[in-house]
């Protein structure tokens, strides 16, 4: 469905930085914020619909080649953009992705309608989510694990050093209660992997994510699954899923990726008719980033939306973490009761 008056629209898009509360370590990348793109387009009735994007590192997809995209059409948004038309505009990024979901919630705003339900989804439930905790020393991480008192499920990151396994293992021994994942972020080899994954069964390790580097996807043929392979980096967009048949269980949907609401609800369709499952993910921001990935994390079997966690201050009004899972409530984004922060 695509709401669209043929109005014209006000713009206003700008460069944010979130601060964090320690640095945060993956393979080959240390964050220490979350820099941001929000966008904001309002109606000639004063409603708006906001967007914020942090666009994708390892593409070099930052707030200032962001804002560079969006300027340069910035006539053609402000006659009245739809959608539909944006898709075709815009790459995937994360440009696209601030402004599509700017479009949903001020389509939401104009329809008096929640997003989801324009989605022709279920009215939203609370989902449980993973609590990231970065790659570090293998105590350091698993006291993070510890400080995560309300976390049912936690995600770790690892890398690409000999210590990997001593990490995984520490994790599980301070928190033996929890669903638990890893995010390779490509650092491994196929060595590395088959040495590791004994451990993965043993700690009872229930998905891995992007084990191998980008162009390295054939190292997945063959390969012994007792764990389920989710890919991330490997798929962008719906263009990237048929080469994946066979080769993963789990598709990692990010907005940022992919570029917004509208293609990530449609890779969430065409990855289900291919048999994948499903995962929703995020590049880090703020709770306005999660709040339309909270409507893919609908459809998914594994929901990684901890992002607001590690901010010193967060957007407002603001998810709900709660006994382990997110909520997003209607005042934040993608219904008419949403408020400007």
């Amino acid at each position: 469905m695509n709401i669209h008056d043929g109005g014209r629209l006000r713009l206003q898009a700008t460069p944010t930085r979130w601060a964090i509360n320690a640095p945060f370590h993956i393979t080959g990348y240390t964050f220490t914020a979350f820099d941001a793109l929000i966008v904001e387009l309002t109606d000639a009735q004063g409603l708006t619909g906001r967007g914020e994007a942090q666009g994708v590192y390892y593409h070099h997809d930052t707030p200032a080649t962001m804002l560079a995209q969006v300027e340069a059409l910035r006539a053609r948004i402000e006659a009245g953009i739809s959608r539909a038309e944006l898709q075709q505009l815009l790459p995937a990024g994360g440009a696209r992705n601030a402004l599509d979901c700017a479009l949903w919630d001020l389509a939401a705003k104009r329809a008096g309608k929640p997003v989801w339900q324009m989605a022709g989804q279920a009215a939203p439930k609370p989902l449980l989510t993973t609590y990231t905790v970065g790659a570090d020393e293998p105590a350091e991480m698993a006291d993070r694990a510890l400080a995560y008192t309300c976390a049912r499920a936690i995600k770790l990151k690892l890398t690409d050093d000999d210590r990997n396994a001593e990490r995984v293992l520490a994790v599980r021994k301070a928190r033996p209660d929890v669903w638990l994942m890893v995010d390779a972020n490509q650092g491994f080899t196929r060595e590395s992997f088959a040495r590791l994954l004994p451990t993965l069964v043993q700690a009872r390790v229930d998905v891995v994510e992007q084990p191998f580097p980008v162009g390295n996807e054939a190292w997945l043929d063959g390969l012994e699954r007792p764990i389920r392979i989710a890919a991330d980096e490997s798929v962008q967009d719906r263009g990237d899923l048929a080469r994946m048949v066979g080769r993963v269980d789990v598709i990692n949907i990010k907005l940022d990726k992919c570029g917004g609401l509208t293609e990530a609800l449609a890779i969430a369709e065409e990855a289900r008719t291919l048999g994948f499952g499903l995962m929703v993910g995020n590049m880090g921001g703020s709770s306005l980033a999660m709040a339309p990935s909270f409507v893919v994390g609908q459809l998914c079997d594994v929901v990684d939306l901890d992002g607001p966690l590690s901010l010193i201050e967060d957007y407002t009004p603001s998810v709900v973490y709660e006994d382990g899972s997110i909520w997003c409530p209607e005042a934040l984004w993608g219904s008419p009761l949403a408020v400007a922060a």
